[in-house]
């Protein structure tokens, strides 16, 4: 059965760590990534700083071969790094047992990865490899999926989900609302009837797949 993980390890034991040297108040949060044979390049934010040149600050870092400035927001940004794969880390470690990181967020105190695997046995051979590499990682939780989480997330686009999670997080279901389409959409690089569609359809989907008898009734 599909399994989540979550782990930790100290913030200079993951490329960019030693951000939190120049930048102490900054979080780095990671889009999700999907490992690849021999290329990882993710997209990442940067929240809690302004500073006149981000791509600056981050260049340098041990694992990192390049990274560029995409979109910013006010005291957040957002960049695309490629990693160097060859440097022993966390980021190998994933794409050479072939686990996918669904979410890694970094603060001066230490980095916490949510991964999954198609079983137990394949976080614990993860686990075991980071132990072989001497790679400092702490297991903090594990869940198997439950059905109504392996539907829900079937039932939408990568978008849709992007929209919906984003939409979530920043207060946009609460009454009153705490954020606005257009305020979404210039989040995500997106027009607010992009927005709207996407939350429309997404809404839609999880509501059509979780929900019991719900069928449409002929009109």
């Amino acid at each position: 059965m599909a399994t989540e993980a979550t782990f930790t390890v100290p913030s200079d034991q993951f490329p960019l760590g030693t951000i939190f040297e120049q930048l102490p108040d900054v979080t780095v949060e990671l889009e999700r990534i999907i490992p690849a044979q021999d290329v990882v390049i993710p997209y990442f934010w940067v929240r809690g700083t302004v500073v006149d040149d981000i791509e600056d600050a981050f260049a340098g870092h041990p694992g990192v071969v390049d990274i560029r400035l995409v979109d910013s927001v006010a005291d957040e940004y957002l960049l695309r790094v490629e990693w160097a794969l060859e440097y022993s880390g966390v980021l190998s470690t994933l794409v050479e047992t072939e686990i996918p990181l669904i979410k890694a967020i970094g603060t001066t105190q230490q980095w916490t990865f949510d991964v999954r695997g198609d079983s137990r046995s394949d976080l614990a051979a993860f686990q075991q490899r980071c132990r072989e590499q001497d790679i400092p990682i702490t297991l903090t939780e594990v869940h198997a999926l439950t059905p109504l989480e392996t539907i829900t997330e079937e039932a939408l686009t990568e978008t849709q989900q992007e929209a919906l999670i984003r939409a979530y997080q920043r207060g946009y279901f609460e009454s009153p609302r705490e954020v606005t389409m257009e305020e979404i959409g210039d989040e995500l690089g997106i027009s607010q009837q992009a927005v709207a569609s996407r939350l429309r359809r997404g809404i839609k989907h999880v509501l059509g797949r979780t929900l019991p008898d719900t069928e449409r009734p002929n009109r």
